[in-house]
């Protein structure tokens, strides 16, 4: 593997992958977005990306339907979403958490990177 890409440019293209992913698997994607890195961790906020249909069920007061629909969206896509920061930071995800919220319309993915220098390993655990 090369030199790790740019954090800004990583930064730019998880944020860009992970829109297009919710574009082409829900047919809309966000009108904002926008990714920030903590230590290991990443956090991509995600604005205005429900659909009509999910609008149309908060609107009913059926916020819960959306909010199930989309963890399970959340968890057929994983591996999908896992693979977007992967490749952007050249990093493993060890854990990845969805949320979305209805008022105002936003979703947060949250990717935890495997700690630097630990994929080299130096044959302990915990």
């Amino acid at each position: 593997m090369g030199a790790p890409p740019a954090q800004g440019d990583a930064l730019a293209d998880v944020t860009r992958d992970l829109v297009r992913l919710h574009q082409e698997y829900y047919g809309k994607g966000p009108t904002k977005a926008r990714t920030y890195s903590v230590n290991d961790t990443l956090i991509s906020i995600l604005e205005g990306g429900f659909t009509t249909v999910e609008e149309t069920l908060i609107a009913e007061g059926r916020p819960e339907t959306v909010h199930e629909m989309r963890r399970s969206f959340q968890r057929a896509m994983e591996d999908r979403f896992r693979s977007v920061v992967e490749e952007a930071t050249g990093r493993k995800v060890i854990a990845y958490m969805s949320e979305i919220h209805t008022d105002p319309d936003l979703a947060v993915e949250l990717f935890v990177l495997e700690p630097e220098g630990a994929a080299d390993g130096d044959g302990s655990s915990d």
